[in-house]
């Protein structure tokens, strides 16, 4: 890489570093090419991203942003997963590990707090933000859906009452 790549790399790194919500350090030593394509296309499928970047420039990528903390994770051949959804990161790293045992999560980092190889494992279990959207959408409903049965139901009584009595007029 020449010296004006590199500095593009680490501008575009520092970006992404501000942008995301969630980071995930890992290393990736024996990894093969398809099964890193693989893991790549599950995480842009996903709404994530996975980069490969130079522990130097990633350490000068951190300076100055929230996730400064996990500096010291970055040693020996490491991976960078990323989202902005804090969930997606972790739960497709921790998904493709599980199949995939030289995938070793080291930590991460969501916001300004640094997550240890366990945070991040712990983060993936949790339901996504569209789950959680899903979820209390539907908690929202449930109660709406009940008052309107409630309300609704004198008014269908009425309303047979109504019919019993037409019915019993036409009859006499």
């Amino acid at each position: 890489m020449e010296r004006a790549e590199k500095r593009e790399f680490v501008t575009e790194l520092n970006e992404v570093f501000k942008a995301s919500g969630s980071v995930v350090v890992a290393h990736y030593a024996g990894v093969t090419v398809a099964q890193m394509n693989d893991f790549r296309s599950k995480m842009r499928a996903a709404g994530g991203t996975v980069k490969v970047a130079k522990n130097r420039l990633a350490k000068i990528a951190l300076q100055g942003t929230e996730a400064e903390g996990i500096t010291d994770l970055f040693k020996g051949q490491t991976l960078i997963a990323f989202s902005t959804d804090p969930i997606v990161a972790p739960k497709v790293v921790m998904d493709f590990a599980k199949t995939n045992d030289k995938i070793v999560v080291l930590g991460g980092a969501m916001g300004t707090t640094t997550l240890s190889a366990d945070a991040v494992k712990s983060l993936a279990t949790l339901p996504s933000l569209d789950e959680l959207r899903a979820k209390l959408l539907g908690m929202i409903q449930t109660p709406a859906t009940r008052i309107a049965g409630v309300v609704a139901a004198p008014a269908a009584q009425l309303a047979r009452v109504f019919a019993a009595y037409a019915k019993k007029d036409e009859a006499a």
